[in-house]
């Protein structure tokens, strides 16, 4: 993964992705922390995980959504780029080893706070990535995003970390509580 500011010596030949650039990912956790978090916060890395996973994987969502509430109506999510970037089966369920760089990239440019209370990290957007944010949902290039993002927030956003990492073992065990540790999670 490299940050747009390096590419400019990659040959341009080479095929780019957006899941290969690191500003892709920042933008999804900063959206992610100011749409689904409580105040522009999120109370650990298992819950923005999960939020993350259900943004990321809207088929997912639906399936979740409709186990917790059936009388939920299925959101028209454009399932043409359901999954833009993939995650991984981890030990606490999907995954994406991108986060550790992402978080710090963001809190080196005090753009998030990282906070350990107690057994868990509290993520939080500064005042100056709180801002970042709101300019981000005003693009129309993240409209899909946050459309998804307020149907996540809806559904699971007052939920617990182990509560939804439960939930996703519960509801896709052959998917992802049996897929062997490190390897993406498919559809």
């Amino acid at each position: 993964m490299k940050s747009l500011s390096r590419l400019g010596t990659r040959p341009a030949s080479l095929p780019l992705a957006a899941d290969d650039i690191l500003e892709f990912h920042a933008a999804r956790l900063l959206l992610l922390m100011h749409v689904c978090g409580t105040a522009g916060r999120i109370d650990g890395l298992t819950k923005m995980a999960k939020l993350d996973f259900f943004t990321r994987y809207p088929d997912f969502f639906d399936a979740a959504r409709a186990a917790t509430e059936p009388d939920a109506q299925s959101a028209p999510f454009d399932r043409s780029d359901a999954i833009e970037s993939t995650m991984v089966r981890h030990h606490y369920g999907p995954w994406d080893k991108r986060y550790y760089q992402v978080l710090a990239h963001l809190e080196a440019r005090r753009l998030i706070t990282v906070s350990k209370v107690k057994n868990s990290y509290q993520i939080a957007l500064s005042t100056e990535g709180a801002e970042k944010a709101k300019a981000l949902a005003k693009r129309p290039s993240f409209a899909t995003l946050i459309e998804r993002q307020k149907a996540v927030k809806k559904a699971f956003g007052g939920k617990s970390g182990t509560f939804l990492k439960t939930l996703i073992y519960q509801l896709f065990d052959e998917e992802v509580g049996k897929r062997p540790l490190g390897q993406v999670i498919t559809k």
